[in-house]
């Protein structure tokens, strides 16, 4: 689910699209280790061969109840999940801030539709985008 903007009490992400119920910790870690997990902020769009997924794909570290882990500075990768045999390439891993990870130029090299990018980080649960086509 998109929506324009994700806000908390500490400020927003402008144009970032935020899962029903999001909200923020300071810095803890909230319900434990095997409850925390990635979760897409943005989702892939489709595009075409060799061209940046646009907007940029983001993903955010959240506790079980859904709430940003603000506290989150691991390293997030993403790689093709299911999908047609092509190649993911770009900045595939990146160094969270404040629980965001943002992927500004993910490109894949081979048209096909059905396409997924999994999201994981050491000690989250990993996660698994909505399906996206490339043309």
């Amino acid at each position: 689910m998109l929506i324009a903007a994700m806000c908390a009490t500490s400020g927003c992400f402008p144009g970032s699209g935020a899962p029903t119920g999001i909200g923020f910790t300071s810095g803890g870690t909230g319900g434990g280790v095997a409850s925390n997990r990635l979760a897409f902020l943005v989702q892939p769009n489709s595009v075409s061969t060799g061209s940046a997924i646009t907007p940029e794909v983001k993903v955010i570290a959240v506790d079980s109840l859904g709430r940003v882990l603000g506290g989150f500075t691991g390293t997030v990768s993403v790689t093709l999940g299911s999908g047609s045999g092509g190649t993911l390439s770009g900045t595939i891993s990146v160094t969270a801030s404040g629980g965001l990870a943002i992927f500004p130029s993910l490109v894949v090299n081979q048209a096909g539709s059905g396409y997924t990018l999994i999201a994981s980080a050491p000690g989250l649960a990993s996660e698994s985008s909505v399906p996206f086509t490339v043309f």
